[in-house]
């Protein structure tokens, strides 16, 4: 058929309709307003009805007024003579690289800071286009990193653990699900001889190692000394600020002290996503 201008697009056409729910009632609403029932093809159990006054129905705006009331066990339902509906829609597949604008992306404003854990990428499954949330990506990375250090002689001869308050550190977990990873490296020094030093990790007030003994422990015969480390993997489970801690004690008779001048104690903690 010859046409002047573009060639159209595929259309398909279409009459709204609307199915009601009937009772014993001679009202309804209509979905779309209209002037009056000859804009509207209503049915009855299948049989097309005769609009007018009088006649089985008129109708004005939403309401729909009938002259004899329906029964529970009808059906009804209209076709909106005045409401075509017009849409086109391309075939499977039809939509090319070309189609698309080089600024479909770069032409939408950008994230000027670290995603939130429930925005969504879109990544290729197979060939098939899937959406992602940002807590997803990147499993195991690094998020942050908080580091204490101490120069000065700490010391204990309590057989009870004991805080060593320089060591404290502070770090607020970015996500529930974040392991934390805590590593110390110092000097465990022994005076006297007899007996040992134990070192343990805190939580706020809690004990990690969950032992008498702690984590780290050094042989102390005489003024003997030596490096010592220790490490752990936290789940605080928790988005609120914790603060972990080192705690010493002896145990035995004498002094037992980790950090002096000779050997400086580092104290650190990865955040690390899971």
């Amino acid at each position: 058929m010859p046409y002047i201008g573009n060639q159209p697009a595929e259309q398909f056409t279409s009459f709204a309709t609307q199915t009601f729910s009937v009772s014993a009632t001679t009202s309804y609403t209509l979905d779309h307003a209209v002037t009056n029932e000859n804009e509207i093809a209503l049915f009855v159990n299948n049989v097309r009805q005769q609009p007018g006054s009088g006649k089985a129905y008129t109708a004005t705006g939403t309401a729909l007024t009938l002259s004899a009331a329906t029964a529970s066990t009808d059906t009804m339902y209209c076709i909106f003579l005045g409401r075509a509906l017009q849409t086109v829609t391309p075939a499977t597949n039809s939509i090319t690289a070309a189609m698309v604008g080089d600024d479909l992306i770069s032409g939408k404003d950008a994230l000027t800071s670290a995603p939130a854990s429930t925005d969504e990428f879109l990544v290729s499954d197979a060939g098939v286009l899937k959406r992602i949330d940002a807590s997803l990506v990147g499993r195991g990375k690094v998020l942050q990193v908080a580091t204490v250090t101490d120069s000065t002689t700490r010391s204990t001869t309590s057989t009870s653990f004991t805080q060593i308050s320089s060591f404290d550190l502070a770090i607020t977990p970015s996500a529930t699900s974040s392991k934390i990873f805590l590593s110390f490296s110092g000097l465990l020094y022994k005076h006297n001889s007899g007996g040992t030093g134990f070192l343990t990790f805190y939580r706020d007030s809690t004990d990690l190692s969950g032992s008498a003994a702690g984590f780290g422990i050094n042989d102390g015969d005489g003024a003997y000394d030596g490096s010592t480390g220790m490490s752990y993997l936290d789940s605080p489970n928790t988005t609120s600020q914790v603060t972990y801690k080192i705690y010493l004690k002896t145990g035995g008779s004498g002094t037992v002290e980790i950090a002096n001048a000779s050997a400086l104690g580092s104290f650190t903690a990865f955040e690390i996503g899971a």
